[in-house]
């Protein structure tokens, strides 16, 4: 294992690669974007950014999408989507149409992958947890 500039570095074939720590800084922003999104109430939805503004990190929107790609159960990852309201995230469920129909059981709109009133609907962390 070599260091450099405080950072821990493993050879990789004939890369280096950082080796993440026990405490690793990634592990725990991911848990934090879960507990955020699992306050989200049903009926609303937020978006990548707002999440990321909230935990102070606001140019990591799509970091907390990454974080909600392999999100565990229990987490509404289906009320996250984009900042115009788009389900760009769809993609990743078990279907195409699994995230339209959880929310449209939630009683949100959807039409042509668009939340319709979207700005009625959004629960901005920063705002609604403070």
């Amino acid at each position: 294992m070599f260091k450099l500039s405080g950072v821990n570095l493993a050879r990789s074939n004939f890369l280096f690669m950082p080796v993440k720590e026990k405490n690793d800084k990634t592990r725990n922003f991911f848990a934090d974007v879960y507990e955020v999104v699992k306050l989200i109430p049903k009926g609303r939805v937020t978006s990548y950014g707002a999440i990321a503004h909230y935990l102070g990190t606001k140019g990591s929107a799509r970091m907390v999408g990454w974080a909600m790609y392999g999100c565990p159960k229990g987490v509404p990852a289906h009320r996250v989507v984009n900042s115009a309201g788009l389900l760009t995230g769809k993609h990743h469920f078990k279907t195409p149409d699994t995230m339209e129909k959880l929310l449209k059981k939630e009683g949100v709109e959807v039409l042509n992958n668009k939340i319709r009133h979207f700005k009625e609907l959004m629960w901005n962390p920063s705002i609604e947890l403070l």
